[in-house]
């Protein structure tokens, strides 16, 4: 997943996963009914509310797959609590008017800053799974990345929903050959991007879903862009994958190529060589490595590393639209949010996530008229201030 607070939102997790260095036989978990929860509210307003109604809808081993993160969390609640200890420094008497939200990215442009990350597994959260989400995403003039590990085949995405734009999340596998397979459904299908995930030589230690002993999809779904003739292939986390294998993918395809999970400013620095489009800074909604920063904190580094050459965008933590204006002020070109998007399906399928959405684009445009900025491009750093708390 890509986001942590989500499913992750994200950014992309799921249990079909193999790891190049110890591969062992999936067992398929034991379901169970979602319980009720008293204080779940019957219309959710908010992004909490939207979550608990989630929570009460889904079964416990889903919830936490969704929610959950690496080791003991230090970096799911990092990721969160980053965005409280920064402040909004508005301007005033600006006759800015009604603020403008639309920005341009490599592979197209969104009405609002505002995209939906990366997250796996759809129809755990409601049966219409991605199908729903993109037709949300469309409604809402956004993008939506296509995990990997879709529920929905991405060409069938496409399909549900003709008006949207899509990105495709990709795991670069050591079959090269079945990676360039991937790309061409992408491409087919009509994304204008490819999202590469780069933080993932293994895969993250998820106590919850360890408890749960969730090691695979419930009977009847699957990793539907992974279908290779009769069977469905694993999605491999190797320790092998390198700057070299982004090169091949380069030279596989035209499509803007965007890394997500890079952290470190050097590693920032030897992406422009190596011809992306673009870089998300993101610790995968803190499913890989725990204790990695919040991404929030992550971001001026990144930025500064790049110096403009490519735009810059983040995940993890989004939850209001004052935090998009945060990351924004802070050189994000935009943001991406998964666990959010996924509460919204849970909650009510495709209109959940419109209304998450709806949120999110109020939120940013009442945050830009306080702020007195007529568009996103008028934030800045001096517009926040870091607290002690």
């Amino acid at each position: 997943m890509a986001d942590a607070g989500t499913p992750h939102a994200a950014d992309e997790h799921f249990p079909h996963v193999t790891d190049a260095r110890t591969r062992t036989a999936p067992a398929t978990p034991a379901t169970s009914a979602a319980p009720t929860a008293p204080d779940a509210p019957a219309e959710p307003r908010t992004p909490r509310e939207f979550e608990a109604t989630a929570r009460a809808r889904l079964a416990p081993e889903h919830y936490d797959y969704f929610a959950g993160g690496a080791g003991d969390e230090v970096t799911v609640r990092a990721n969160e609590a980053a965005f409280g200890r920064l402040s909004l420094l508005p301007r005033v008497l600006r006759g800015a008017g009604r603020p403008r939200t639309d920005v341009t990215l490599p592979g197209g442009r969104a009405a609002m800053p505002v995209l939906v990350a990366p997250t796996a597994f759809h129809r755990l959260a409601d049966p219409e799974g991605e199908r729903a989400t993109a037709r949300a995403a469309a409604a809402a003039g956004t993008i939506m990345i296509v995990s990997m590990a879709s529920t929905v085949a991405v060409g069938d995405v496409a399909a549900a929903a003709p008006g949207a734009t899509l990105w495709f999340q990709l795991y670069v596998q050591p079959d090269m050959a079945f990676t360039e397979t991937l790309v061409r459904r992408a491409e087919a299908a009509g994304c204008r991007a490819l999202v590469v995930t780069v933080d993932s030589p293994a895969r993250g230690l998820r106590d919850r879903e360890r408890h749960h002993g969730l090691q695979d999809l419930p009977e009847g779904m699957a990793c539907e862009n992974l279908r290779d003739g009769g069977r469905v292939r694993p999605i491999v986390m190797s320790p092998e994958i390198s700057w070299e294998h982004i090169g091949l993918l380069r030279e596989m395809t035209r499509l803007p190529i965007v890394l997500k999970g890079v952290t470190h400013p050097a590693d920032a620095r030897l992406a422009l060589g190596h011809g992306v489009s673009g870089l998300l800074v993101s610790n995968h909604g803190g499913r890989q490595l725990d204790t990695v920063p919040a991404a929030v904190d992550l971001l001026p580094e990144i930025v500064a590393a790049v110096g403009g050459a490519v735009p810059v965008l983040m995940d993890g933590g989004v939850r209001r639209g004052t935090d998009v204006l945060k990351a924004l002020a802070l050189g994000a070109r935009a943001v991406a949010v998964g666990r959010p998007v996924i509460w919204g399906l849970a909650a009510d399928g495709e209109r959940g996530v419109t209304r998450v959405l709806d949120l999110l684009r109020a939120e940013v445009e009442h945050a830009l008229t306080l702020c007195g900025c007529a568009s996103v491009h008028d934030l800045d750093p001096d517009m926040v201030r870091r607290s002690c708390r």
